[in-house]
Order: C-alpha cells, then sequence, then structure tokens
C-alpha cells in the first residue's frame, strides 16, 4: 500500500522560511509527477507547484521566486522549499503522487504564517 507523508511545516513569522518534506512508502515515485497543493480555511485546495520524473517543475504565479520543488529518487522524497512567506501562504499542505489509474495524497501538514 502507498502511503505519503508530510512533514515539517509549523508556525512562521512573515519573511521566514520552512521547509515541507513528503515521504513516499509502498512504491518507487522515481517515474510519477509530483505534486504539492494547499488548502486554506474556507478556499478550495490549490496546486502550488509540481515536479515530472525528469526535474520539470512547475509553480503557482502567487509562489514563484519563493517556492522551489524538488526531489530525490534515492530517498524517495519530494519537497518544497518555501522563502519570504506571506500571511496568505497559511494553509495546509498536501502532497500528492499522479499516477496513469489515479492519485495518492498524503495527510497535510499545517503551515501557519503570522504577521
Amino acid at each position: 500500500q502507498v502511503h505519503l507523508v508530510e512533514s515539517g511545516g509549523g508556525l512562521v513569522q512573515a519573511g521566514g522560511s520552512l521547509r515541507l518534506s513528503c515521504s513516499v512508502s509502498g512504491t518507487m515515485f522515481s517515474s510519477n509527477t509530483m505534486g504539492w497543493y494547499r488548502q486554506a480555511r474556507g478556499k478550495e485546495r490549490e496546486l502550488v507547484a509540481d515536479i515530472t520524473s525528469g526535474g520539470s517543475t512547475n509553480y503557482a504565479d502567487s509562489v514563484k521566486g519563493r517556492f522551489t520543488v524538488s526531489r530525490d529518487n534515492f530517498k524517495n522524497t519530494v519537497y518544497l522549499q518555501m522563502n519570504s512567506l506571506k500571511s496568505e501562504d497559511t494553509a495546509v499542505y498536501y502532497c500528492v503522487r499522479y499516477t496513469p489509474y489515479g492519485t495518492n495524497w498524503g495527510q497535510g501538514t499545517q503551515v501557519t504564517v503570522s504577521s
């Protein structure tokens, strides 16, 4: 069974940084596109960033230049480095693994940015 576990969330002041990690178990994910989504209270879940198996990346306009997604296929882990955090980045952040048959989601990690 495939499991995705996010970690690294927490409380940070505006302008600060956090690094989220998503560890994947139960499968090798090197051939999968991986993504990060977030959901703020009262809002719909939105794509933050994704990274293909070849390392190509895609970012939401709201995080371009501040967030960086990366992956370590040997560790079966994907990362989201978040810099220059803003209060509007406050949300639960979810990791997702895309497959031809569907998606696998983690349980999410809370990121709270205080202004």
